[in-house]
């Protein structure tokens, strides 16, 4: 059997230049058409047009090699004749860039900031500058921090971590320590949890929940705490552990396993079991936040229906959690939004507001104010960011005055948001949670290297750079889905157009984010089960709207309220509810429809009702196992124990990243949000 021999991974320059050598003609052709472009930027759909329009003999001589692999990885090429450089994507959140000079046909490889640099000649038109740009770079502050290196692990943040942790601790058990210091550090006004201080050190920890075991042993496992707290109490352990004996027993025994041989299911199980979230702060300021007589109004949609379906469920989950933990605390949840005064009908006048389905979640609402006042009117989410930074002193007030305590948990909506939240959490010390709902750079394409041309109306110099802030100063971000991160195989992910990009004349980001950090995690929403249930149960129907909306759809007559008019009703109705916005991509639903898929869905299932049936039932079986507000919320409130324990072990790890977000804060954020016009009221 012959022997395998490992050879050297060649370099992509090294394998255009191999395939430059064979195919020099072919490749010469493809690049000059993409050259005769002129300056500018093309995109990857402009790029794989060019190719097809070279003779088929000559593609498919290209079709098996280097060059072709990087052309169809390319996110976007940079033309500056002779030179074309290429942004190539190998992977989600793996990038490598070169440039082409097409007359010699040479090949370089570039640096992100000679990449970026290039670039900016589109805009700058000369290369002056160049050495006295501000770069930001965070990757040296979170270089010694653990990542994984799999596509596969992008958005699974917390079970990484867990296996860090619990491998850290395993083979170093001077890394128990931080366990025992976190575990002491737990009161809840005034009162102590967990730990007293009777336990000094690991040795008297092992030894005292040895003993507690042992005696747990002879009781029955519904004895209430109550029974034996005192007992334990005398030794050193407080409440927190369980409501009764069982549980208590399992608690103890997680952390003998843990103190024993470490493991990363164990760490987390115990790590979300820990009581440590009794009030949460939820920051969505921009809109009409409010739960009626909303609907029609700006920045009234998913947004607002997240939040106001996450906070009953996620009260529920506390409730539960404290119950199960032994603890007589009532939790608190507040929604912190903008007051408006001119409330136009609607509650977003009120100051303080009970959710709907919830008993101690509110809607707190704080003014936007200048020295000259509080604003009256509504105001574009574009348009918040000279208001941000009084709102959030005023919200850290309010909050502390409201319940009395820190927040436990803080969560960031949106980009505003984010910030709000990132300043709170900095000025308080409590964990941060980030949730963008949508980063608008990916919205509007080019917006970062034409930002000027966005600048009056949207400003996102502010914007980008509150995003910036907000994704590295939290200790865990949330998403829906994969592909809010790291995109998919062809397209790039929100957070990871944010690796980097530059803003010429601002400053010019070498590594924003990286979509391999574990703060990282997938967490969908859950569904409305009093919305989303099977169309058999004909009792949960709203049958007292079916008249209005039977004139809405079916009215001959046209107004403000129904344009058009549907004739036959035996066709089956498509409903969707969006604002008349590209990215909402209406169109592509018309489409679909257009080419008949939808047709023969509704045609199949007529002549088979059980084919309805069985998606009817997957789908709804689907749900219950993966989409529901429960799963979310149990999920929610165990990455906050991981993360505040991951805080707290790596809290002189951060000290660095957080003091270069203030310099970067007050340097250039706040000049910025200056620079966006106030506005009047009428």
């Amino acid at each position: 059997m012959a022997e395998r021999v490992l050879t050297r991974v060649h370099s992509l320059r090294e394998r255009l230049d191999s395939t430059l050598a064979t195919h020099r003609n072919e490749i010469l052709m493809v690049l000059s058409r993409i050259e005769s472009h002129g300056k500018g930027i093309l995109k990857p759909h402009q790029l794989m047009s060019e190719f097809e329009e070279i003779c088929k003999e000559d593609q498919s001589k290209l079709q098996d090699g280097a060059f072709y692999e990087v052309l169809k990885c390319t996110q976007e090429a940079i033309v500056l004749p002779p030179w074309v450089a290429l942004a190539i994507r190998l992977r989600p959140g793996v990038w490598e860039y070169v440039r082409v000079n097409v007359n010699a046909l040479v090949v370089e490889e570039l640096t992100v900031p000679e990449y970026l640099h290039f670039k900016e000649e589109l805009v700058d038109g000369t290369s002056n500058g160049g050495n006295f740009v501000l770069e930001l770079d965070f990757e040296p502050f979170t270089a010694s921090f653990p990542r994984p290196t799999l596509t596969k692990s992008i958005g699974n943040g917390v079970e990484f971590l867990n296996r860090h942790l619990s491998a850290k601790m395993f083979h170093d058990k001077d890394s128990m320590h931080p366990l025992l210091d976190f575990l002491r550090t737990h009161h809840c006004k005034g009162k102590t949890m967990m730990l007293n201080d009777r336990i000094q050190n690991l040795n008297s920890l092992q030894s005292v929940l040895r003993k507690a075991s042992e005696y747990l042993t002879t009781l029955d496992a519904a004895t209430p705490y109550s029974d034996f707290e005192h007992k334990f109490q005398e030794i050193g352990l407080e409440r927190g552990w369980g409501d009764k004996a069982e549980r208590v027993m399992e608690m103890i025994q997680m952390l003998l396993d843990l103190l024993e041989a470490p493991d990363a299911c164990t760490l987390e199980k115990f790590l979300g079991r820990i009581p440590m979230v009794f009030n949460v702060v939820i920051l969505s300021p921009h809109g009409y936040f409010a739960q009626e007589n909303v609907l029609g109004y700006p920045d009234t949609g998913g947004q607002v229906v997240y939040i106001l379906d996450q906070v009953p469920a996620l009260e529920r989950e506390m409730l539960k959690r404290i119950k199960e933990q032994g603890l007589d605390i009532v939790p608190r949840i507040l929604i912190v939004t903008r007051l408006l005064p001119d409330a136009v009908g609607t509650t977003c006048g009120q100051r303080l507001e009970k959710v709907f389905g919830a008993e101690h979640s509110h809607i707190l609402r704080v003014p936007f104010r200048t020295e000259k006042g509080i604003l009256r009117k509504w105001i574009s989410r574009f348009e918040v960011w000279p208001y941000i930074e009084t709102f959030t002193e005023d919200v850290a007030k309010e909050v502390t005055a409201e319940l009395q305590a820190k927040p436990d948990l803080i969560i960031g909506n949106y980009s505003e948001g984010n910030l709000v939240a990132s300043l709170l959490a900095h000025k308080l010390g409590v964990t941060q949670c980030t949730i963008a709902h949508a980063l608008e750079k990916t919205k509007y394409p080019d917006s970062d290297i034409y930002w000027k041309n966005f600048e009056e109306k949207y400003h996102f110099s502010s914007q980008f750079t509150a995003d910036l802030i907000a994704m590295n100063h939290t200790d865990f971000i949330i998403t829906s889905t994969f592909q809010e991160i790291a995109g998919s195989k062809d397209t790039v992910g929100q957070y990871e157009s944010h690796t980097a990009f530059t803003m010429p004349g601002l400053y010019r980001v070498v590594h924003g984010i990286d979509v391999f950090d574990p703060k990282f995690n997938i967490v969908s929403p859950g569904a409305d089960m009093g919305i989303y249930y099977s169309y058999t149960e004909k009792e949960k129907r709203l049958t007292a709207l079916h008249p209005e909306i039977e004139e809405l759809l079916f009215s001959s007559v046209e107004n403000e309220e129904h344009l058009c008019v549907l004739k036959d009703k035996n066709k089956p109705i498509l409903f969707t509810m969006a604002r008349l916005d590209n990215v909402k991509n209406l169109t592509g639903l018309v489409e679909w429809y257009v080419t008949e898929l939808l047709v023969n869905f509704f045609e199949k299932t007529k002549e088979d009702p059980s084919h309805w049936e069985a998606i009817s039932k997957g789908g709804l079986q689907r749900i219950q196992e993966k989409y529901t507000w429960q799963i979310y919320s149990d999920r929610l409130l165990t990455l906050a124990g991981v993360y505040g324990f991951w805080k707290h072990v790596s809290k002189l790890d951060r000290l660095e990243i957080r003091r270069y977000l203030e310099m970067f804060y007050a340097l250039k954020y706040r000049k910025l949000a200056e620079s966006v016009p106030l506005a009047v009221d009428e």
